[in-house]
């Protein structure tokens, strides 16, 4: 079992000063934001919203398709690599705020199976950006104790290094025992693998005589279902301007949003 020790790479990119990048898209954590004239207000306006919003109906599942990070990249003309890590950084700042709001399961889109056609270079920024996230998740997040969010991996893992499936088994077993939220993260996923592994599930219960043909139904299907305990999905929000039905189940999803400017 990997350690979740301390790594360098969890705080490489940890303080972005970027002159060129504007003071809303960083981290709240960012020095830059944190005396920027907007960051007071930017806080108190989030706060406000935040109460105001409680008042009203709350949905208990939600989730995010992170996307439009190389395309921010490219337009504030950082690294590809840094876009991805002020993506990661952002995200928790938006699981923070849908917990506060009572939302008790956030599902984040954060590695599609097919991105692995992407340049090796980017791929691997990318693998060990997620094993440096997951290990600062796990040890120094203070919204995954704030809110005791329990960590889920929804994909096919047998496509990752093995240091990070080590990391992704740890952290799940690290937070296994909280239960008042949820954090579902899809990596590296795509429905499409999703329903292959569930069809597989079922054919191998009915080979090995454990159900029956008749037995079969949505219910079962359901079960078999890497989100399966949680409530349906109600509000799929991807942010950027491009949306691609097909890498998300929208069987369920009641409510979709396209975010066409950087959260």
């Amino acid at each position: 079992m990997y350690s979740l020790k301390s790594s360098k790479e969890s705080t490489q990119d940890s303080n972005i000063t970027d002159k060129n990048i504007p003071a809303t898209t960083l981290p709240f954590s960012s020095p830059k934001f944190l005396f920027s004239p907007i960051s007071y207000l930017s806080k108190k306006v989030r706060d406000f919203l935040i109460k105001t919003l409680q008042h009203g109906p709350i949905p208990q599942h939600i989730g995010f398709i992170m996307d439009g990070n190389r395309r921010f990249a490219r337009k504030v003309k950082v690294q590809t690599t840094k876009g991805h890590y002020m993506g990661f950084a952002k995200m928790e700042e938006v699981l923070d705020i849908c917990l506060q709001l009572g939302i008790k399961v956030v599902t984040v889109y954060a590695f599609s199976i097919e991105n692995f056609k992407r340049p090796k270079e980017e791929v691997d920024g990318l693998m060990q950006l997620a094993k440096a996230k997951l290990i600062e998740l796990c040890q120094n997040s203070q919204v995954v104790k704030k809110h005791g969010i329990s960590i889920r991996i929804l994909g096919n893992m047998s496509y990752l290094p093995q240091d990070l499936r080590e990391v992704m088994e740890e952290a799940i077993e690290t937070t296994k025992d909280n239960d008042r939220s949820i954090l579902n993260i899809c990596a590296p996923y795509t429905s499409r693998d999703e329903i292959t592994n569930s069809v597989k599930t079922i054919a191998k219960m009915v080979e090995n005589k454990q159900i029956h043909i008749e037995d079969i139904d949505e219910n079962l299907i359901e079960r078999c279902l890497f989100t399966h305990g949680c409530p349906p999905l109600e509000i799929l929000i991807r942010t950027s301007e491009l949306f691609l039905a097909r890498i998300f189940d929208l069987g369920d999803v009641t409510n979709h949003f396209r975010v066409s400017t950087y959260l």
